[in-house]
């Protein structure tokens, strides 16, 4: 190893030599290696302090606790999926945020309904062949192509009501989800879809979300008949956090889940006047307290109205809601909780202190 001090004090006395000779030139080329070697030494040594610190980085990275599974057991414990409640959107595209609708479910995005707690999204995809038409009579406003978008009906018949604009494209909110579980990695996502697409069409849409593939749950890969339903803590630790539901049977292959073939559910409407509050199964070859050996299917509580309004949304996201649960519907579905809690306008509520967010937080905490 070289001794820099050692050189140092034998190019002094060379520069102290030379200055009593006057030779200017050598003491230029003294004065200029003294420079040099001064440098060499500070950048050895800085070199040596980033090392050290790079490595304590790496260390302490290595070493600190509270890594992704510790954090996915200490949130979900050894819950299973079907052991889990979860807030879902009804209609979750029909908001005022994402589109010009004049007749809502929602009165946020999709996305602000993510950072809100909604963990379940219900959407309806309609294929939209570009129209001509269209695009002259609305001066160029309604100009789209041929996709897969988010109409609530035909997505041709009346703006504002059964399609709006801008247009919703599916693969685009889809990037939203997709988007948002990135940003947090310990969440997980349910897209349930009233279909009314090809599965060839639905395909080549959700072929263009970038990062779906890597996140999408497909229960044949895990086993679930056989096994029954992961801990919600391995779909957080193996990153595949996205459930999709199609009432449609034919594309599994997709990774799109048969909703009658994984789900039950309840009927969807309150009825006019939201007083019907029996929970009756939706599919009648279906019932609600179904048992099958090994598998216990998902449980989707629908709880709204034929026609959502903020008043009749207030009056029922409440205690109803809760009391529904309690005395019809768990009751209904043999002694369980449902694992998505389906409401209009989530955020609203009546004065009795619960709301949406709260009831399905309590029934997480309870047995």
């Amino acid at each position: 190893m070289i001794d820099m001090d050692m050189l140092r004090m034998r190019f002094r006395g060379r520069l102290r030599g030379a200055l009593r000779r006057g030779h200017a030139r050598r003491t230029a080329a003294c004065l200029l290696l003294l420079a040099l070697l001064g440098t060499a030494t500070t950048a050895t040594t800085a070199t040596a302090t980033t090392a050290a610190a790079a490595t304590t980085a790496s260390a302490t990275v290595t070493t600190a606790p509270g890594g992704p599974a510790d954090l996915a057991a200490a949130r979900w414990g050894d819950r299973r999926l079907d052991e889990v409640s979860f807030l879902t959107t009804h209609n979750a595209f029909t908001n005022y945020e994402d589109s010009r609708w004049s007749s809502v479910n929602q009165s946020e995005s999709v996305r602000a309904q993510l950072d809100g707690g909604v963990r379940g999204l219900s959407l309806d995809t309609h294929w939209y062949e570009r129209s001509t038409w269209l695009c002259v009579i609305s001066f160029g406003s309604d100009c789209y192509p041929s996709d897969v978008y988010l109409c609530h009906g035909d997505c041709k018949t009346f703006a504002g009501a059964t399609y709006a604009l801008p247009r919703q494209s599916f693969h685009g909110t889809m990037q939203t989800v997709v988007d948002f579980l990135a940003a947090h990695p310990q969440e997980v996502v349910t897209v349930f879809l009233e279909d009314y697409v090809g599965a060839d069409q639905l395909s080549r849409s959700l072929g263009r979300v970038r990062g779906l593939s890597d996140m999408v749950f497909r229960p044949d890969e895990w086993g679930v008949r056989q096994n029954g339903w992961p801990k919600v803590a391995d779909l957080v630790t193996s990153g595949k956090r996205l459930l999709i539901f199609s009432d449609r049977s034919d594309r599994e292959h997709l990774g799109v889940m048969y909703d009658r073939s994984w789900t039950v559910s309840n009927y969807w409407s309150l009825g006019d006047l939201g007083n019907d509050t029996s929970c009756v199964t939706r599919w009648p070859d279906v019932p609600l307290d179904r048992q099958e050996p090994g598998f216990r299917r998902l449980f989707t509580m629908s709880h709204h109205r034929n026609v959502p309004t903020v008043l009749t949304a207030a009056l029922d996201n409440g205690a109803k809601l809760r009391d529904r649960i309690a005395g019809q519907c768990r009751p209904a579905a043999g002694g369980r909780a449902p694992n998505y809690v389906s409401v209009d306008f989530h955020r609203l509520s009546d004065n009795s202190g619960h709301t949406p967010a709260s009831i399905v937080a309590e029934l997480n905490a309870g047995p």
